[in-house]
């Protein structure tokens, strides 16, 4: 899929009023900063001082009419923003009604955990959406404050710990949407990184569907090596596997890392390399992440990585 990106490439009906406001904005500025030189060098010319007349300029100490355009002038494009902002702000932030939760995302330091209520689908710093539907996102926070933004598809919403927002999303085209917290939250703020997926309903389905696969695990082999580590080190004590013991949320849900484009938050991209380069050293690559160093050897690290790339 194409990857997209630009605060001015709009890609949904939101993000475009939201544009075309910036837009409207932008012209009225030109328009009223080519007034002023006009008229400055208009003023500097025709009233330049004479070298050969000595004489103290004419003062002029008012004129009614013109203090009368100048301040109307003003009040009208003042009056003409407020309505552009208003009309922006119903296209952008619509009534939510009695419509349910779509997607909820919850903001951890530093990730994202990505929850469909009406699947139960979990999984972590992508989020898979249909293409062409306005969906209801539910944004909550687990630690501090956060904020979610996706330039090319809404506007910036606060995370707050115990004060859930709500924001709708759209995309108009497939393609992969760029964003991040915007609002800093620690060492690791600028790495809290997101990516939104917008497919066609069918692909949108097909994923859900295979969300729902549990994994076989390995019992033979490195991957089977690499399901015990997981077991015995602890690894279960964070996040979770669908088909095994571990069900913890403090970490991003594994159960099929394999297929997602990215590994800690947008910090590497997801191949057996980097894979390899995180579970040696985390802390290299995202350092003060909750994830801890756990002095892996050589061994245990392909173990896992080779457990990991086991579930599909």
């Amino acid at each position: 899929m194409e990857k997209l990106g630009g605060l001015f490439n709009p890609s949904s009906p939101e993000m475009e009023a939201m544009a075309d406001l910036t837009f409207y904005i932008i012209a009225i500025s030109i328009g009223i900063l080519a007034i002023i030189v006009v008229a400055v060098t208009y003023i500097i010319i025709r009233y330049r001082k004479n070298p050969n007349d000595n004489s103290e300029p004419y003062q002029n100490f008012g004129d009614l009419r013109l203090e009368i355009v100048w301040t109307l002038i003003p009040i009208a494009i003042v009056a003409v923003l407020f309505q552009l902002t208003c009309s922006t702000m119903r296209a952008v932030d619509p009534p939510i009604q009695d419509h349910e939760t779509d997607i909820v995302i919850i903001g951890h330091q530093w990730w994202w955990e990505i929850y469909y209520p009406k699947s139960g689908v979990i999984t972590a710093n992508e989020v898979h959406m249909p293409v062409g539907k306005n969906l209801l996102l539910r944004i909550e926070s687990i630690d501090v404050i956060h904020d979610f933004w996706v330039p090319e598809l809404a506007r910036k919403i606060d995370a707050v710990p115990g004060h859930p927002n709500h924001m709708w999303i759209s995309a108009s085209k497939p393609g992969v949407y760029l964003g991040a917290c915007s609002e800093f939250c620690g060492t690791q703020h600028a790495n809290m990184r997101i990516r939104v997926i917008a497919e066609t309903e069918d692909e949108f389905n097909e994923w859900q569907k295979q969300e729902f696969v549990i994994p076989k695990t390995p019992r033979a082999g490195i991957a089977g090596e690499g399901a015990e580590l997981f077991k015995t080190k602890a690894c279960m004590n964070c996040h979770t596997i669908l088909g095994t013991p571990a069900a913890a949320r403090i970490g991003p849900n594994l159960t099929h890392l394999n297929k997602r484009q990215t590994i800690g938050a947008g910090v590497l991209t997801n191949s057996t390399e980097n894979l390899t380069k995180w579970l040696t050293n985390p802390q290299k690559y995202k350092h003060g992440a909750l994830m801890p160093n756990m002095k892996l050897t050589q061994s245990e690290v392909n173990q896992l990585v080779a457990y990991l790339e086991a579930l599909n």
